[in-house]
C-alpha cells in the first residue's frame, strides 16, 4: 500500500480516539504533517552515520518516501567501505565521510543526523552531534553503558536539541491505540505484562574469507565489549512498551541466561528471561531465544477485563459477546437436540481444565499497515522544523535503555537489581 494511504489511515481512523495516549498524544504530531504543503518547500537535510544493514534500509525509506516530509540524505559515513559504497549507490547524490567528525565539520547544511553505528559507539557521535546544533535520530538501544547512556541524556536536556531513540512502536498505530484502551480501562487492572523474542538463527553475519581479523567487527552483537545481545538488540523494544502501558519504570529486575546452543565462540547469551517488578506489583516478564522460532514474538498486556497482544493486533475480552444464533432451520434442530438429550454433567467446576480460550479475540486497528518506522520520522522532520524535541518522547527511549542494561546486569550477577539514583533524570524535567 502506498505511504500516503498509510498516512490517510493514521489520521482518519485513529486521531479521534488517542487524546489519551500518554507521556504525550504522538498522533498530533502527525496530525499537522499535512496542514502546511509549503512547510515541505523547506528541505530538511539529514546524514546517516553508519551504513549498515539498519542505516541502509532508514536511508533507503528517506530515498523512496522523504518527499512527502521533504527530508534528504546528503550526507553519509562509514568506518567500512563496502557498507559505504553500498548506500552511496542507492543515494549517489550523498557526500561520503569515513569519519563522522569531519562530516559534522563539512557538512554545513545538516539539520540532523541518523545513527546507525554499533552500539557501542552511538553515545558520542550523539553528543558531538547536538553539540554541533544537530538533532539525532539514534538507534536503540541508546548506548553500551549505563554511563555513557547518562551522558547522552545530559547532553540533550543540555542542548535542547531533540535526541529520538529508535523504538518505532511509540508511532505504530495498533500499539497507540492498543494504549488508548488501557489507559481508558478497557483491560480493566494490568497486572502482568509478558513478551518474548524467538529466532532460530546463529545471528552472525558473514566474514570476508581473507580479512577473518573482521569478526569482532562484523559480529558485534555477539561480543560484550560491544553489545548485550539478546536485550539490548531485541529485549529494549518490548521494555519500552511495558513502562509506557505502566506509565511508570520497574522498581528490580532480576534474571537469568545462558550459551546453551551456540557455542561458536559468543560471549552474549543465546537465551535469556527476566522479571521487571513495578511499585503497584505488576510483573513484566520476558524471555528471547535464537534456537526455536515457534512462537515468533509477542507483548501481551493481560487485564481482569481483557488482554492485548500487540505485535499481533489482537485484543480479547476475557467475557467475550455471545456468536450470534443460528437462523432458521438450524436453530430448530439445536434446540430440539437440546431438549431430548439435555446436558450430561462430566464433573464439577473444579475438574473443567484452564484450557487456553479458543475465542479469537478482534483486532485493535483495522489493517496493521505500518511498524511506525516512517511515522517516526514524520515526528522527527517536525521536531527539526520546530528545533525543540517532542515532550515525553525522550524519556521513553532513555528509561527503556538503563533498564536493558540492568537486566544484563541481573543475568550476570544473579541478584536483584535496582536502578542507582544517579541515573534518574527527572531532575533535568523540573
Amino acid at each position: 500500500m502506498l505511504q500516503q494511504d498509510r498516512r490517510t489511515f493514521l489520521k482518519n481512523s485513529l486521531l479521534a480516539g488517542t487524546a489519551m495516549i500518554t507521556p504525550i498524544s504522538l498522533m498530533k504530531v502527525l496530525a499537522n504533517d499535512g496542514k502546511n504543503e509549503a512547510i515541505r518547500k523547506d528541505k530538511i537535510f539529514v546524514g546517516v552515520i553508519g551504513t549498515g544493514s539498519r542505516g541502509h534500509h532508514l536511508a533507503s525509506l528517506i530515498k523512496e518516501f522523504g518527499h512527502e516530509i521533504g527530508m534528504e540524505v546528503t550526507a553519509l559515513c562509514d568506518v567500512y567501505q563496502p557498507h559505504l559504497e553500498n548506500t552511496h549507490s542507492m543515494i549517489p547524490e550523498a557526500k561520503t565521510y569515513n569519519d563522522y567528525r569531519r562530516m559534522l565539520d563539512e557538512a554545513r547544511e545538516l539539520h540532523g543526523v541518523i545513527i546507525c553505528t554499533p552500539l557501542h559507539v552511538h553515545a558520542q557521535p550523539t553528543i558531538d552531534a547536538m553539540e554541533k546544533g544537530l538533532h539525532v535520530f539514534c538507534e536503540k538501544a541508546m548506548a553500551r553503558t549505563l554511563d555513557d547512556t547518562y551522558a547522552m541524556a545530559e547532553a540533550h536536556y543540555r542542548t535542547g536539541k531533540a535526541l529520538h531513540i529508535g523504538h518505532q512502536r511509540l508511532f505504530d498505530p495498533k500499539f497507540l491505540r492498543g494504549m488508548n484502551k488501557v489507559y481508558e480501562g478497557e483491560l480493566g487492572k494490568v497486572t502482568q505484562i509478558r513478551a518474548y523474542w524467538h529466532r532460530n538463527n546463529d545471528w552472525r553475519r558473514p566474514i570476508p574469507e581473507d580479512q577473518p581479523e573482521l569478526e569482532r567487527f562484523i559480529n558485534w552483537r555477539l561480543y560484550r565489549e560491544y553489545s548485550c545481545g539478546l536485550l539490548t538488540e531485541l529485549a529494549s523494544h518490548h521494555i519500552q512498551v511495558a513502562n509506557w502501558v505502566k506509565k511508570d519504570i520497574p522498581i528490580d529486575v532480576r534474571g537469568t541466561g545462558s550459551i546453551s546452543f551456540w557455542k561458536d565462540g559468543r560471549e552474549v547469551e543465546d537465551n535469556v528471561a527476566l522479571i521487571f517488578t513495578y511499585k503497584d506489583g505488576t510483573q513484566f516478564i520476558y524471555d528471547s531465544m535464537i534456537q526455536n522460532r515457534r512462537h515468533g514474538l509477542e507483548i501481551q498486556v493481560l487485564g481482569h477485563k481483557g488482554s492485548l497482544e500487540l505485535e499481533t493486533n489482537s485484543f480479547f475480552l476475557e467475557e467475550p459477546p455471545p456468536p450470534p444464533k443460528p437462523a432458521g432451520i438450524v436453530q430448530l434442530l439445536q434446540d430440539l437436540e437440546e431438549n431430548v438429550l439435555g446436558k450430561i454433567p462430566i464433573g464439577s467446576s473444579s475438574w473443567d481444565p484452564e484450557v487456553a480460550m479458543t475465542y479469537k479475540g478482534d483486532s485493535v486497528v483495522p489493517e496493521n499497515l505500518t511498524d511506525g518506522t516512517w511515522e517516526q520520522f514524520t515526528g522527527f522532520a517536525k521536531a527539526i522544523r520546530e528545533d525543540k524535541p517532542i515532550p515525553g518522547l525522550f524519556e521513553e527511549g532513555y528509561y527503556s535503555s538503563i533498564w536493558t542494561l540492568l537486566g544484563q546486569q541481573a543475568i550476570d550477577t544473579g541478584k536483584v537489581i535496582k536502578m542507582a539514583e544517579k541515573y534518574d533524570i527527572s531532575k533535568f524535567l523540573k
